[in-house]
C-alpha cells in the first residue's frame, strides 16, 4: 500500500488513507496491496463545459506522474463531436513527461480510436460497456450486444499488437434510466469482456447509488464468472458512499482500482 506517497485527490485521498490505515491495523483479512488507477485526466475532465487548454492537461498528468501513481488514464479517443474536451488527445500524450514505470492509457471505443491511440504511443487501452441496455443506447448509441461486437474487434487487434486492454462496465449498481441493475446482467457483460481478452474489468458505480450491501451482492455474483484477480471497482462519491463501497470490496479481498 503506497498511499503515503500520494499528494493528490484532496480530502478524499487523505480520508481514504486514514480509514485504510486504521482498518489495516485492525484486521488481518485485508489484501496487502491496493492498486489505484487514476482516471481524473479523462473521466474527471471530459464533462467540463469550458475547454481546458492542452498545457493545463499536460501539467496535470505530469504532476500525477510525480505523485507516486503507477497507472494513469490520460485521455480518450472518441469523436470530438461527442466529447470535444478530449479532442487534443494526441497532443496531450505527445507532450506529457513519461516515466518507464508508469502505464499511460486511453479510452478507445472502436478500431479507429484504437489505431489513433497506438499512434500516440499509449501503454494500454480501455474499452467501455454497460450493464444497462438503455444506458448503452443513450451513451454509445448501440445495444450491449452491438457494443461488445465492436469491442471484440478492438481486443483482437490489441492482443495481436501486445497491448493490454482494460474493460469498463458502467451502471453496475444502478442506472439513471432503468434504476436497479441485476447483478447477473453485470456478470454477463464482465464475462464477455474477460473472454475477449481484457485483463482487468472495472465495475463502475456510474451514478454513485451503490451501498456496501449492493456492492457485496454484485461482486459475489460477478466472481462466479470472472476471477477476482481480474476485477476492479470504480466508485463515484455522489451520495458519500464511495469509500464505504471501496472498503466493502477490499474486505472480501479484491484487488481494487479506484478513482474518487
Amino acid at each position: 500500500m503506497m498511499l503515503k506517497s500520494l499528494r493528490i485527490g484532496g480530502w478524499c485521498i487523505k480520508r481514504y488513507q486514514r480509514i485504510m490505515t486504521s482498518q489495516f491495523c485492525a484486521s488481518n483479512n485485508l489484501p496487502k496491496h491496493v492498486k489505484i488507477v487514476e482516471v481524473g485526466p479523462r473521466d474527471g475532465l471530459q464533462n467540463e463545459k469550458e475547454i481546458i487548454p492542452t498545457d493545463v492537461k499536460v501539467g496535470l498528468v505530469d504532476r500525477l506522474s510525480e505523485s507516486g501513481l503507477r497507472n494513469i488514464e490520460v485521455t480518450s479517443f472518441v469523436s470530438p463531436k461527442w466529447v470535444p474536451q478530449m479532442s487534443d488527445n494526441k497532443e496531450v500524450l505527445q507532450q506529457i513527461k513519461r516515466y518507464s514505470e508508469i502505464s499511460y492509457s486511453a479510452l478507445t471505443p472502436n478500431i479507429k480510436g484504437f489505431q489513433a491511440a497506438v499512434g500516440a504511443n499509449v501503454t494500454e487501452v480501455a474499452i467501455f460497456g454497460a450493464a444497462s441496455e438503455t444506458f448503452s443506447k443513450k451513451n454509445i448509441n448501440c445495444s450491449i450486444e452491438e457494443s461488445l461486437d465492436k469491442f471484440e474487434a478492438v481486443c483482437n487487434e490489441a492482443v495481436a499488437k501486445g497491448i493490454p486492454v482494460r474493460g469498463y462496465v458502467s451502471c453496475v449498481l444502478g442506472c439513471p434510466y432503468e434504476g436497479h441493475i441485476s447483478p447477473d446482467a453485470v456478470a454477463k457483460v464482465a464475462k464477455r469482456l474477460k473472454q475477449m481478452g481484457c485483463y482487468e474489468i472495472s465495475l463502475g458505480d456510474t451514478i454513485g447509488v451503490g451501498t456496501p450491501g449492493s456492492m457485496e451482492v454484485m461482486l459475489k455474483e460477478v466472481v462466479k464468472s470472472v476471477p477476482v484477480t481480474s476485477l476492479a471497482v470504480h466508485c463515484h462519491d455522489t451520495y458519500g458512499q464511495a469509500l464505504a463501497n471501496i472498503l466493502t470490496a477490499i474486505k472480501v479481498q479484491y484487488v481494487i482500482f479506484i478513482n474518487l
